[in-house]
This record gives C-alpha cells, sequence and structure tokens, in this order.
C-alpha cells in the first residue's frame, strides 16, 4: 500500500483522490494540505487520520489546530508553503498527489521531486510553465511524474507496450466546453454562471472556465509536449463531444491507440496511484449499446484563440508560457468576479505576451519562471482596469 501526501485535499481532484482511497483501499493518507476551507479539512483527518494536515492560510490553520487540540487528535497542523514543504517531505511518503490548482503547484512539485517522492500530477501549471526544468529534475532523482489528467492518463496508458515505437500524431480530445457551436459576438454576453455548466465533467471552477475558452486543452497540449518528450507538430486536438475517448496515439504505422471509458476522473486518479497494477473498483462503467455514435471535428481556433496563444507559447518557449499561465489565471480570476468579458481573457493574455520582454534564455530557472509570472499578474491586472464590462 502506498503512503500519499496530498495536496489540494479540499478540491474537485482532491476530493476524488479521497474516494479512491475509499473505494479500493489503494493507499494510505500522511498528510492533506488546503488553503482555506478548515471544515471540510477537519472532516477529512476525522476520517483518514493523517499525521500532517498543512493549512496555506494561516489564521485559519490556528482555528484548526485549536479545534484539533480539542478532540485529542494527534494530527500535527503546520501552515503557509513551509507546511507544504515539509509535508511533502515526509521520510515515509512514497508519492505526493498534486491536486493545487494554479502556478502555486511548481515549487512544491520540485521540493517533493528533491525529496525522492514520485509525483501524481494533477497540477498542469508545473509543467506549463516550468515543464523542462520540473522533467530534468525528475530523471537526475530517478523518480516518477504519474499524469492525473484524464488526456494524459490516456496517453500514458496507449503507450504502455510500445516502447521504442515512434509517434506519429498525438490525438488530444476535448469536449468543446458549454460554448461549443458559439459564434464571438455570442461569446461576449455569456456569463461566469454559463461558463461553469461543462456538458460533461464536474471540476473546479477555474479549470471549467478554462474548458470554456479551450486554455485547458492548450495548457494540456504544453503538458503532453514536457511528459512525452514530443514537439509540438505531433500533437494535434480534436472535438470530442461526447467524452469518451480521453485520448490517442497513432504509431508510424497508422494504427491508433486510444483509451476509452465513462467521463469520471477517479479513473485515471486510481491509475496513477496504483500503476502499474489496475484494482477493481464500483465506478460507472461504459455501455457500448447505450451509447450513441462517437463524433470528432477540429477545433475553432478564431472563436476560441486561447489554444492559438497556448501553441505559441509552447513554440516560443522560455518564460512565454508562464507569462501567458500567470495572464490567464489573473484573468480567469477577474471573470469570475465579474469584473471583464468572457471574451476579454484570451484578450489580456495576447496583451501581455505581446508586451512581454523576451529574455535569452538558455537554460530556463525557477527564479526566471517565477519572475515572468509575477510580471504578467501585475500587468494583467493593471491592463484589465481599461476594460468595461457590458453584458
Amino acid at each position: 500500500m502506498k503512503k500519499i501526501v496530498l495536496l489540494g485535499a479540499t478540491g474537485s481532484i482532491g476530493t476524488q483522490t479521497l474516494d479512491v482511497v475509499q473505494a479500493t483501499g489503494c493507499a494510505e493518507i500522511l498528510a492533506l494540505t488546503g488553503h482555506s476551507n478548515i471544515d471540510l479539512l477537519e472532516k477529512q483527518v476525522h476520517a483518514y487520520h493523517p499525521r500532517v494536515v498543512v493549512v496555506t492560510d494561516e489564521a485559519k490553520a490556528k482555528v484548526l489546530r485549536d479545534r484539533l487540540f480539542a478532540t485529542n487528535l494527534p494530527t500535527k497542523v503546520l501552515s503557509g508553503m513551509e507546511g507544504i514543504f515539509e509535508a511533502v517531505s515526509m521520510k515515509d511518503a512514497d508519492c505526493v498527489v498534486n491536486a493545487l490548482v494554479g502556478n502555486v503547484g511548481l515549487l512544491p512539485t520540485l521540493r517533493a521531486i528533491q525529496a525522492g517522492k514520485d509525483v501524481a500530477l494533477a497540477n498542469k501549471e508545473t509543467l506549463v510553465t516550468a515543464g523542462s526544468l520540473v522533467m530534468a529534475v525528475a530523471k537526475a532523482a530517478n523518480v516518477s511524474v504519474l499524469p492525473i489528467d484524464s488526456e494524459h492518463s490516456a496517453v500514458f496508458q496507449c503507450l504502455q507496450g510500445n516502447e521504442g515505437n515512434a509517434i506519429r500524431t498525438l490525438y488530444l480530445t476535448a469536449s468543446g466546453g458549454p460554448f461549443r457551436g458559439y459564434t464571438s459576438h455570442q461569446l461576449m454576453h455569456v456569463t461566469a454562471a454559463d461558463a461553469l455548466k461543462h456538458p460533461n465533467w464536474s471540476m473546479g471552477a477555474k479549470i471549467t472556465i478554462d474548458s470554456a475558452t479551450m486554455m485547458n486543452k492548450g495548457l494540456e497540449v504544453i503538458e503532453a509536449c514536457c511528459l512525452f518528450n514530443l514537439p509540438p507538430g505531433k500533437i494535434n486536438v480534436l472535438i470530442h463531444p461526447q467524452s469518451v475517448i480521453h485520448s490517442m496515439v497513432e504509431y508510424e504505422d497508422g494504427a491508433v491507440m486510444a483509451q476509452l471509458g465513462e467521463p469520471d476522473m477517479r479513473v485515471p486518479i486510481q491509475y496513477a496511484l496504483t500503476y502499474p497494477v489496475r484494482l477493481p473498483n464500483s465506478f460507472p462503467k461504459i455501455d457500448f449499446l447505450t451509447r450513441s455514435g462517437l463524433t470528432f471535428e477540429a477545433p475553432d481556433i478564431d472563436t476560441f484563440p486561447c489554444l492559438r496563444l497556448a501553441f505559441d507559447a509552447l513554440r516560443m518557449g522560455g518564460t512565454i508560457p508562464a507569462v501567458m499561465n500567470g495572464a490567464n489565471e489573473v484573468a480567469v480570476a477577474l471573470f469570475l468576479a465579474g469584473k471583464i468579458r468572457f471574451t476579454d481573457i484570451p484578450a489580456l493574455i495576447e496583451s501581455a505576451m505581446d508586451a512581454y520582454t523576451v529574455t535569452n534564455v538558455s537554460e530556463l530557472s525557477v527564479e526566471a519562471v517565477l519572475e515572468a509570472d509575477t510580471w504578467a499578474r501585475s500587468y494583467t491586472h493593471k491592463c484589465a482596469g481599461n476594460y468595461e464590462v457590458v453584458l
């Protein structure tokens, strides 16, 4: 049984990871982390009895510490990023599940790798902003980075048994989100409530908005290049509204391997936790007799330019992906807060990418990535002040 540290335990991926652990008994929880939802964290502590719980909000950490002290639970309560670093470095831990949202997940990933822990990665931004650096550090430390995203897990599974065979094309599938088929004019008037109604997947707010803008697929393209050491030209995106085929790999001989299943994140989470073993579970299984046809179409990058921006950032390399990602995080937060329109998200991202002065980065460093991220966030906040919301 693996002993795991779960970062982001109160979020969508975090809670589903605990569902998998409860359903299969595949892991022991050594540590849990959350930001401010201490009510849920407290329930998770009582259910899973971790040795350590980390609350990044310092004030909330004190409240939880007092609550747990009153119940005589031995769980140690830590706080802030230093608390996360201590958790991912726990001596007994086999694997760190990184379910954090945003670029805040980068440093904990690196610290876990440096501590010799395998990482089950759901935090896209780690590889988007510093993929070459992270994968190099993982290789040097001889640890595994196992994908949790359904698309990358699908590719990972399609590669099993095909080591040494050249890949012709890697197909990442996308549902198209809630606005598939919309025109640019229609998108100008959609609300955050509209964008949060994903047709197939149950996810957190940020990733759901990213799915609606197609930025989520752009981030996944960058991730795939890092995880599977492929150039951008070998990655193709297909809109697949049914979300049954999670991704495909076409080999040089024309054979295509696809991984299929119901749209349920618990399946790729379980595979990352139990790899290379597959354990039985009670999660929904696909019934081909009741499924209608599976369809595919090309993405509309004119109406949804975030996908194009991600490919642009990937080709430019260096710290540009960090700029794109930082600008996107700010723009999505502003949209959710009702301060900009949906169509302002790609406009702000492109503005930041155009305004950024690219430095000659021969070898990517954490410092350069974080500086680019800070610059992008500041620029996007300032630039957004010129936008007027008219819905």
